[in-house]
């Protein structure tokens, strides 16, 4: 096999295991990891099991690498627009976070409660997740992602008020005064300014923004990022 032949074939190799994980997310979506067997799994994705297991060698690496393919996505939703302006950054990943729990409830809560029980690799993929989210926000409150860690500590608190406020959103019944997404990233935001107020009291080095400064004075809702789910 020539060169030429070889990239085919590996670009082929990928597109198929990008396929097999489009396929097991939405399969997982629906069912519990306890509850399917890789026959069932075989079945539902209409291939041979001795593709699911040449690909990912077992059920768990298959559940691995769906939970690693559902991180890359939360964190691409969430970290993107990194031209913008600090601020209006912020907001903007506030938004994606939401965006991608809005639209992948199953998905969002294996990240959120670290999957099967308490696998060790699972658990690693979510803190993962929390330290890239914290850093995205670092950066995009002060420019840089990097902090001491009485600054890094306030955000990850912030950040798990965050999870579990999201959780509890996703979850809950649709009432009619229940918070759109924008109205529930105007109340995070503004959750964070007070965070970022704090951090500079503890740590002068990383000032909060100034008072005023667009959005964390906003009150009402903040026009959410469009995009696809």
């Amino acid at each position: 096999m020539n060169n030429s032949q070889q990239r085919g074939a590996t670009g082929r190799s990928q597109v198929r295991r990008a396929e097999l994980i489009a396929i097991g997310r939405k399969l997982f979506a629906d069912t519990s990891y306890d509850a399917l067997c890789m026959d069932d799994i075989a079945k539902q994705a209409g291939v041979a099991k001795g593709l699911i297991y040449y690909y990912f060698k077992s059920k768990r690496g298959y559940y691995l690498a769906i939970v690693e393919d559902s991180v890359a996505d939360l964190v691409a939703r969430a970290g993107g627009d990194t031209d913008l302006p600090n601020a209006e950054r912020v907001r903007r990943t506030i938004d994606g976070y939401l965006h991608y729990a809005e639209h992948h409830h199953a998905a969002y809560r294996t990240i959120v409660t670290g999957g099967v029980g308490s696998d060790a690799e699972v658990l690693a993929i979510r803190d993962a997740v929390r330290e890239e989210l914290v850093a995205t926000i670092a950066e995009a409150a002060y420019g840089r992602r990097s902090l001491p860690p009485i600054a890094r500590l306030a955000l990850v608190g912030w950040l798990s008020a965050v999870e579990g406020t999201t959780l509890e959103w996703i979850g809950g019944p649709s009432a009619p005064d229940r918070p759109g997404r924008a109205r529930l990233g105007a109340l995070l935001v503004r959750q964070l300014r007070a965070t970022l107020a704090v951090i500079e009291e503890f740590a002068p080095e990383c000032p909060a923004p100034p008072p005023g400064e667009e959005p964390f004075e906003t009150v009402g809702d903040l026009a959410p990022v469009t995009g696809s789910p």
